[in-house]
C-alpha cells in the first residue's frame, strides 16, 4: 500500500471555545495546518514537539509508546486539539512524538473516514459520504 498523506488543520481547543464565548479575539485562536501521514498501524496520532509549542499546549501526562522494531519509551500526551481532515472535525489528544503529523486510527474512527488503498487515499466512509456517524453500542 504506498503513503496516504492529507491536509490536516489542528487548532487549540480552549482558544476555539475562548473565541466562541466571546472571550478571545478569533484571530488569537491558535491553528496550524499541516501535511500528516495517515498511519493505519497507529492507535493514537502523533504531533512534533515544534507545532505542540506553537499551538500553545503543554503535555499534561506521558504515555509508554512501542516502535516498530520492539523498543519502548514514555512520551509526552497532549489533549485539547481539535482535528479537521475533509470538513470533518472532533477532538482527540496526541503523542508528542516524531517529525511529522501522524494521523491514527483513533481519530479517523471519530471522523469517519476511511483508507482507499487502492488509490491511496482518504475517503469519508461509503456508508455515510455526507457527515460522519458514530457508533454506538
Amino acid at each position: 500500500m504506498g503513503e496516504v498523506r492529507v491536509k490536516v488543520r489542528i487548532t487549540n481547543s480552549a482558544d476555539a471555545q475562548a473565541a466562541q464565548a466571546g472571550r478571545l479575539a478569533p484571530e488569537q485562536v491558535r491553528s496550524l495546518e499541516a501535511d500528516a501521514l495517515v498511519d493505519t498501524g497507529a492507535v493514537r496520532s502523533c504531533i512534533p514537539a515544534p507545532l505542540v509549542v506553537r499551538l500553545g499546549l503543554v503535555p499534561f501526562d506521558s504515555s509508554l509508546v512501542e516502535y516498530a522494531d520492539g523498543r519502548k519509551e514514555p512520551v509526552g500526551l497532549v489533549d485539547g486539539l481539535r482535528f479537521e481532515v475533509m470538513n470533518r472535525r472532533s477532538g482527540d489528544e496526541a503523542l508528542v512524538l516524531g517529525d511529522e503529523v501522524l494521523l491514527g486510527q483513533t481519530i479517523l474512527e471519530k471522523m469517519d473516514l476511511m483508507v482507499d488503498c487502492a488509490r491511496r487515499r482518504l475517503v469519508p466512509n461509503p456508508a455515510h459520504p455526507d457527515v460522519a456517524v458514530s457508533k454506538v453500542k
